[in-house]
């Protein structure tokens, strides 16, 4: 069992950065793939950026290539997620997610849902 939460959300204006956290907690969780995910009300949930378990692979979403960053330090068990030049359409409810050690980009394949952070750009 892996516990996780997130922290960092909040509001913040259009082009201005914010950096999320999840700490993970529970077994081994230093061996499980770490995913970020978004969902705006109505909306289906969608893969931002997910980290292999050692931090050799990354996968982001077009959507977010060149402005958010992903990054993890097993040593204290979180995962991060680095959002710059941040715009009105990433504003949404963030996820961290985890699976056993292989990165995977689609939200049925992770095991361990954090309770969601909510992050709000304005124009």
């Amino acid at each position: 069992q892996v516990q996780l939460v997130e922290s960092g959300g909040g509001l913040v204006q259009a082009g201005g950065s914010l950096r999320l956290s999840c700490a993970a907690s529970g077994r081994t969780s230093s061996t499980y793939a770490m995913g970020w995910f978004r969902q705006v009300p109505g909306k289906e949930r969608d893969v931002v950026a997910a980290i292999s378990w050692n931090g050799f692979q990354t996968y982001y979403a077009d959507s977010v290539k060149g402005r958010f960053s992903i990054s993890r330090d097993n040593a204290k068990n979180t995962v991060y997620l680095q959002m710059n030049s941040l715009k009105p359409e990433d504003t949404a409810v963030y996820y961290c997610a985890a699976r056993w050690r292989d990165l995977k980009t689609t939200d049925q394949s992770y095991d361990y849902w954090g309770q969601g952070t909510q992050v709000t750009v304005s124009s």
